[in-house]
């Protein structure tokens, strides 16, 4: 099955299935140009893993790790299938970083790595979007990581039994392929993130882990359209924007009571 969260016509947030092309809800079908899709999951943090892949580790010039390097992205950051995303202002270098994301189903912790299936609701599509001038810069990657709209997710959460455990994962910019491996290659398993992860960190459902990019890692320019797709799940498609700042502030006052 694959889940999706949507916006109807109505403008209510449904849960419905992503079925042959429509999203389908209760006994209602939709093009899925007539509804807006969503972020599919409401996660209370995102935990990303870094250098996962061998040959992202290569092209980095940077040492295998010996045990999963983590950072965390938080709730801002999402941004759904078809969004328009505007890149951060007087920066050098957004980069792209397709990533295979591990659906929490329920609150867990001190997950044994052979019984993380039973905690994982699904797989969803994730593009990592790294701000490469701050990052470079500071040691904790707020602004590197966690800037508004810096980590793309879904379209859907495909059940565990829809993705094989080669899925072909994919990256293309602007219908060119940049980023291509199977999911077979990371250097730690998803069981195994969930272990090291639940030892020390509570996960929620909904909390998404973000497995780690292999190589092909590169810079996103105004009007590109970047696809993720993994095998099983389907294709994520975001196209970003560069904007000028208009000076103004921009504030989203609560009305008053």
């Amino acid at each position: 099955m694959q889940r999706v969260r949507f916006r109807d016509p109505a403008g209510s947030v449904r849960l419905g299935e992503w079925r042959d092309g429509e999203v389908v809800f209760s006994n209602r079908r939709y093009g899925v140009d007539d509804v807006t899709i969503l972020p599919p999951v409401e996660p209370s943090k995102i935990v990303c893993i870094g250098l996962n892949y061998a040959d992202h580790a290569e092209e980095t010039d940077s040492e295998i790790p010996d045990r999963p390097l983590l950072f965390l992205k938080a709730p801002n950051t999402l941004a759904g299938h078809g969004d328009t995303i505007t890149l951060p202002q007087d920066k050098e270098r957004i980069d792209h970083e397709a990533e295979l994301g591990v659906v929490i189903g329920e609150q867990c912790r001190n997950v044994p790595a052979d019984r993380a299936d039973e905690v994982i609701a699904g797989y969803t599509c994730v593009n990592d979007l790294s701000n490469r001038d701050d990052q470079r810069q500071e040691q904790n990657w707020v602004r590197g990581k966690s800037f508004d709209n810096a980590a793309p997710i879904g379209p859907v959460v495909a059940s565990p039994d829809r993705v094989p455990d080669d899925a072909s994962i994919e990256l293309r910019q602007n219908g060119e392929r940049k980023q291509h491996s199977t999911i077979d290659n990371l250097i730690f398993s998803v069981p195994e993130l969930v272990a090291e992860i639940t030892k020390l960190v509570t996960l929620e459902r909904g909390d998404v882990i973000a497995t780690g990019t292999t190589s092909g890692v590169g810079p996103i320019s105004d009007g590109d359209v970047i696809e993720v797709e993994i095998e099983g799940i389907g294709t994520l498609r975001n196209e970003f924007v560069a904007k000028e700042f208009s000076g103004e502030v921009e504030q989203n006052f609560m009305p008053d009571q």
